[in-house]
């Protein structure tokens, strides 16, 4: 497997991390929170000869949805978002292009909606949709059990969570997807957020056990 982080300026002070999949036996590739189709993207994905099969949205916000559609144009892919936020692709009051300085009429339509457990294949490499709520009502995390790596989108960062003072955001929801859903993955389990710098499991769960425990208190 063949992962590759582009880091997206898009106004927001730490920039948007762009995933590139891609299975190297075949080029069958896919891009992760495209939140714009800059001249790095553009020369590495043409350097790995990619077969874009999939444009996988986390969540339906500006800064991860903006060169969806400029990609797709140029080399193919299908894009693809949790059914719970497909209509805040065509909705800049739920978007928020214009809170980052972003064109604020982003009007985007998904090929497909994703659900709750469905799987997605880059050749042999198997890759689940889990449904985390909370930053958004539609967001989702890509798990890859194989390669033991996790794709959270804003649901989780580095010591800390997504925020949840936006549209359709809650911080009850955000917490309860993080402990009950991302929590129980394995401890060796490698992060990869949509912005900042990468984690695991075993670093972020003692945050969470000790919510849940003064929870009991």
């Amino acid at each position: 497997m063949i992962l590759k982080r582009i880091k997206v300026d898009v106004g927001t002070m730490l920039g948007e991390n762009c995933y590139i999949i891609q299975d190297e036996k075949n080029k069958e590739t896919m891009v992760i929170d495209p939140g714009n189709l800059t001249e790095e993207l553009s020369e590495m994905l043409e350097a790995l000869g990619a077969k874009l099969k999939y444009i996988v949205l986390t969540h339906c916000h500006a800064d991860h949805i903006s060169g969806a559609e400029k990609i797709k144009q140029k080399y193919g892919g299908k894009i693809l978002i949790h059914r719970e936020d497909a209509e805040g692709l065509k909705k800049p009051e739920i978007n928020l292009g214009y809170y980052i300085g972003l064109n604020d009429d982003i009007r985007i339509t998904a090929d497909s909606r994703l659900n709750d457990g469905d799987l997605l294949h880059i050749d042999d490499l198997e890759f689940k949709v889990i449904y985390t709520p909370g930053h958004t009502n539609g967001s989702i995390c890509l798990y890859c059990e194989k390669e033991k790596l996790l794709f959270s989108g804003d649901t989780l960062f580095r010591g800390a969570w997504g925020r949840t003072d936006l549209p359709t955001s809650s911080f009850e929801n955000v917490i309860n997807s993080i402990t009950n859903k991302l929590m129980v993955l394995p401890a060796d389990t490698i992060v990869y957020p949509g912005h900042g710098k990468s984690t695991m499991i075993q670093e972020e769960k003692p945050i969470y056990l000790e919510m849940r425990q003064k929870e009991w208190e």
